[in-house]
């Protein structure tokens, strides 16, 4: 009997998965062809940067300074305190700006997509729009679509230099490692690729965290439980597909041997 629930549960979820996947698709088209709703992107790119500024920031800035602890007592110790800046940075930029920046959206932004496209989808204002001989995907959809993927760059890279402006705090206060030496080791250590990774991810990241929004939000049924549902829902498989990509994009990146370390150390 708990397995039949289960199946169903799994079932449904993959296929609104299907449906994500060619909501994407869909979008792509619609993107080439210049569909563009100007008024409706400005709005969604406030509400996605702006307003979600202070809280990524104030992460960022505490996980630079919790880094900065756990690192900096082990390296004192190997006597290779130059070089918590670098790793700090290499972290930041690599890894930890990008996704948390990304959790964090996903989290406020890719729920209230969901939420709010579903609200539409339960008390039929979607069809309406299809009466009015309004694409949803070009009056809905894309809006989110660009300004997630304009918005969340900019919000990594923002949330990478209090990051580390948070770690050089700590480093100088309480492990007494000079700011020049900490600033040194992070240029040393960084590299224009590991730069420009940081916002590549973070444009993969928002197109994810748009459509699956979206699409959890378009696929909504029975009344304000499903919206709940499908809220709960978007932001599970978001977080989900964010970690699961992350691998594959940090696999392509910076596959191989890497030669921060050394490079950091000798510089």
């Amino acid at each position: 009997m708990s397995e039949k629930p289960l199946t169903t549960g799994l079932s449904l979820w993959g296929q609104r998965l299907l449906a994500a996947i060619l909501l994407g698709g869909q979008v792509m088209v619609h993107l080439l062809a210049g569909k563009i709703h100007r008024r409706n992107t400005l709005e969604q790119m406030a509400a996605v940067g702006p307003e979600s500024l202070l809280i990524a920031l104030l992460t960022s800035t505490f996980i630079g300074m919790v880094f900065t602890i756990q690192v900096s007592r082990e390296f004192i110790n190997f006597g290779a305190s130059s070089a918590v800046g670098g790793v700090l940075a290499i972290s930041l930029t690599r890894e930890m700006a990008p996704v948390l920046t990304a959790v964090i959206l996903a989290g406020r932004v890719g729920s209230a997509f969901a939420a709010e496209l579903g609200t539409m989808r339960v008390t039929e204002q979607i069809d309406a729009l299809y009466m009015l001989k309004t694409d949803p995907i070009d009056y809905l959809v894309i809006p989110r679509v660009i300004a997630c993927c304009l918005m969340l760059p900019i919000l990594t890279v923002l949330s990478l230099l209090t990051g580390m402006i948070g770690g050089m705090i700590i480093a100088n206060t309480l492990y007494s490692i000079p700011q020049k030496v900490f600033i040194d080791s992070a240029r040393n250590f960084l590299s224009v690729w590991d730069l420009c990774g940081a916002p590549i991810k973070a444009v993969f990241f928002g197109a994810l965290i748009a459509i699956i929004g979206s699409s959890w939000g378009l696929t909504t049924t029975g009344g304000a439980k499903g919206v709940g549902q499908s809220t709960t829902a978007a932001v599970v498989t978001s977080l989900l597909a964010i970690f699961i990509s992350n691998f594959f994009l940090s696999w392509i990146m910076f596959q191989g041997l890497g030669s921060a370390l050394g490079q950091g150390m000798g510089g």
